[in-house]
């Protein structure tokens, strides 16, 4: 039986049992364990947790402890965990070696949950987390109802990382799986872009303050860019790549749940279901692409050798687990168009690539020019537009860009910035994306997690692009030079409307 909790409210988490499927790889070492202990020194775990990694390498409870300790040491914020802190929280931390592709490793797995449950008195709540390659997750979840480990005399939740399928059908089919063992209500579709300090803000700026809203609509708003730039490359993830692409790995989650976040309707509360509700009314309503649309609206592109951060780096086709021939694109950027009535005829301008000139997350409004130039004689240049930017990442805040007068006897304008930085203004550092979701799974919030509907509307929005592509396999792939902001056509794609992307 699941306890009821109410979305949006804080309070205390119960006890639980973690059991994260592929506990002994990447994501548990670098994200997960690290969040964790640092909810721990922060008062915010429930007492008890118990933490069971699942995997096939060679580790028993000790030696899977310590491989832990020496991730967090090397991947948490706060730095090396303290010496008493952590001793009591590896108590908690069990590993459990087998082939959980076969119903015997789940009845193993279940034997094994009876005794650390007993002995942490957890209560039967249970949270399954997919830490796993994705194609295991419709096999891993079947074997969970199959073995029933599914069902327990606690709350049972399912954490399911992205990407979440990879087109509309493998989505659809994947939430036919997950909702024939789990409910809706238990299932948490995770993308660790929601649990962001600045994505969060977004909904406070545009909420608590009364001087946005007026202004949020095409009466206002010249067009809306979101950026989402890495100067990293592949870090040896070349053959998942092969298989993703930008518009897979990035634009369909992180960047459309950044669209739908900026330009929903005010929800009529602080619930979950109604943030999401509206969320999912601006996925349905972006514009549908035909083939023709998509050559005119769309670029991608995949890097070539270049210099990043002072160092030489190969082409994308050079590196491990790239074919030579590769169609894979690195870099994908957008002009969508949201056909309701606040924002009918204005461009949304979606880009994201690897091996870009700097890392950086964005969203960026840009206003529409003052009706009437007053200032235009002694400003030859016009008067820039205004701007409010919204930064993600790494250097967290908003800024405004408005116009004042240049000191002296002429009436010379010229554009100046109002900046709130997190770092300055508050000083709590900002916690990780993960503790904040993590947490939020262990309290019973969906908030910051995608529902079914959200998941099958963001992959509608954007499989006219993968079509056409697919239909045009064979076609040239454009080239940027790494270190650079792109390819000349995705500026192309904004000067053509009188805009240009902009610069970090």
């Amino acid at each position: 039986m699941n306890e009821q909790l109410i979305p949006g409210v804080s309070g205390s988490a119960s006890a639980h049992t973690l059991v994260i499927f592929g506990g002994s790889g990447d994501l548990a070492a670098r994200k997960l364990l690290p969040a964790l202990y640092n909810l721990r020194q922060n008062n915010l775990l429930p007492e008890p947790l118990a933490v069971v990694g699942l995997g096939r390498r060679e580790l028993d409870d000790q030696s899977y402890r310590d491989r832990l300790r020496s991730a967090t040491q090397e991947f948490s914020r706060t730095g090396s965990p303290d010496e008493d802190s952590w001793t009591s929280f590896e108590r908690g931390l069990y590993f459990v070696r087998g082939d959980f592709g076969v119903l015997s490793g789940f009845e193993y797995l279940k034997e094994r949950l009876r005794t650390i449950e007993k002995e942490h008195a957890t209560g039967g709540n249970r949270i399954f987390y997919l830490a796993t390659q994705p194609s295991l997750f419709p096999e891993i979840i079947r074997l969970l109802g199959e073995s029933g480990l599914s069902k327990s005399s606690g709350a049972t939740r399912i954490v399911i990382e992205k990407p979440f399928g990879r087109d509309l059908a493998t989505a659809h089919a994947l939430n036919e799986i997950s909702n024939g063992v789990f409910d809706e209500s238990q299932i948490y579709r995770i993308d660790h872009y929601l649990g962001k300090e600045t994505v969060q803000n977004v909904l406070v700026m545009r909420f608590a303050n009364v001087m946005f809203e007026p202004v949020w609509n095409r009466q206002y708003v010249a067009s809306v860019q979101i950026t989402v730039s890495e100067a990293d490359g592949l870090e040896g993830r070349g053959t998942y790549y092969e298989e993703a692409g930008a518009l897979r790995d990035v634009v369909q989650n992180h960047i459309m749940q950044l669209l739908a976040v900026v330009a929903m309707e005010p929800p009529v509360n602080f619930q979950a279901d109604s943030i999401r509700d509206e969320k999912v009314k601006v996925l349905r309503a972006l514009r549908k692409m035909k083939a023709a649309d998509v050559r005119s609206h769309v670029v991608r592109a995949s890097y070539g050798e270049g210099v990043v951060g002072g160092r030489e780096v190969p082409a994308y086709r050079d590196e491990e687990g790239v074919a030579s021939g590769s169609q894979t694109e690195t870099y994908v950027a957008a002009r969508l168009f949201i056909d309701n009535w606040r924002w009918k005829g204005v461009p949304f301008y979606l880009r994201s690539g690897k091996r870009l000139a700097k890392r950086a997350t964005e969203i960026a409004i840009q206003f529409k020019e003052v009706p009437h130039l007053l200032f235009g004689l002694s400003n030859p240049d016009g008067v820039p537009p205004n701007v409010l930017s919204i930064r993600i990442q790494p250097d967290e805040g908003i800024s405004i860009t408005f116009e004042a007068k240049e000191p002296g006897p002429a009436m010379r304008v010229r554009p100046v910035n109002m900046d709130f930085g997190y770092g300055e203004s508050f000083s709590r550092v900002s916690s990780d994306a993960y503790e904040r979701l993590l947490l939020d799974v262990l309290l019973g919030d969906q908030t910051l997690f995608i529902r079914r509907d959200e998941t099958e509307a963001a992959w509608d929005a954007v499989m006219p692009i993968l079509d056409s592509w697919g239909a045009e396999a064979d076609s040239p792939l454009e080239t940027y030079v790494a270190g650079s902001w792109g390819p000349r056509s995705a500026g192309d794609l904004l000067r053509e409307d009188g805009f240009r992307w902009r610069r970090f």
